[in-house]
């Protein structure tokens, strides 16, 4: 008998999408399957749910959510046993994306019958966790402003950039991986374990989940017709042409930020103030097994 663990943010997205315990039990026979199901009621709740759904040693352990609750619940399985299921009700989505998990629940659990697997790459920053993306540039206040917004659409995204765009400014960063050192002002300094950021958006359309490898893009600070060129590319996928975008394949990467105290990030599109201006992000080559 297979045992599943479903954990539900009732909030994921507009709140609207009605994943519900009654809904899973009628796709999985108790002939055949041992289900529990946990529901979230604040940030991080999905962390402490899982680690405790961890100790009755489930074989899967699905996230019904968007990136910030598949995070919670994937940090709490790397390095182990345990197998990730996820069922997109998120807004963004970008990893369910990645991965080919569509976001119709019935196709969702589908995947989860089936019990086809793979290993995926993990980044690490710091103490934290990430699966599709990270960064602490501009991105970390758009999401700042996002999460305060209430209202998780692309439109109240696009209002977040927009307004980010003429409030962000730059600090220094010296950025250090493999033989090289680089001292720059970034606008984006952004590095990702995925091909999309969610909204089918990307800034790394050639990222791989299983490559061994983080893809960091570093743009400068810019001109105000500069950052219209780079949200236009940005909405439009074409992140390739904008040639003041640096893109680079690293495996760890030190950042130091010696005109801050903290510094602001967005990891999978949630929203962390790290308690130090030093971290250093590195890979964790297939560290998660997932359902696909």
């Amino acid at each position: 008998m297979t045992y599943i663990h479903f954990i539900i943010n009732p909030i994921s997205g507009s709140g609207k999408h009605n994943l519900a315990a009654s809904y899973i039990l009628q796709h999985f026979p108790a002939s055949e399957y041992q289900i529990a199901v946990d529901y979230t009621n604040h940030k991080t709740h999905a962390v402490e749910l899982t680690k405790a759904a961890v100790k009755q040693n489930p074989d899967y352990i699905v996230a019904c959510g968007g990136d910030g609750t598949i995070n919670e619940v994937a940090s709490c399985l790397v390095n182990t046993r345990i197998i990730l299921g996820i069922i997109p009700v998120g807004s963004g989505n970008g990893l369910a994306s990645n991965l080919n998990i569509p976001r119709n629940f019935k196709k969702a659990i589908d995947i989860i019958k089936k019990g086809k697997t793979t290993f995926m790459d993990v980044g690490k920053i710091n103490d934290f966790y990430f699966f599709s993306n990270m960064g602490i540039g501009i991105d970390a206040l758009i999401i700042k402003k996002y999460e305060r917004s209430g209202n998780r659409t692309l439109s109240s995204y696009v209002k977040a950039a927009l307004s980010s765009s003429f409030q962000y400014k730059a600090k220094q960063a010296i950025i250090s991986f493999e033989d090289q050192k680089i001292e720059v002002n970034p606008f984006m300094l952004f590095i990702s374990n995925s091909n999309e950021m969610g909204y089918n958006m990307s800034l790394t359309p050639k990222a791989s989940l299983s490559d061994g490898l983080l893809d960091m893009v570093i743009i400068p600070e810019l001109s105000f017709i500069e950052k219209l060129l780079l949200g236009f590319n940005v909405l439009r996928n074409t992140i390739e042409k904008f040639k003041k975008a640096k893109h680079y394949l690293v495996n760890e990467v030190h950042i130091k930020m010696p005109q801050k105290i903290y510094i602001d990030a967005q990891i999978d599109g949630e929203q962390y103030n790290i308690k130090t201006n030093i971290i250093n992000v590195r890979i964790l080559p297939k560290a998660l097994k997932v359902l696909v």
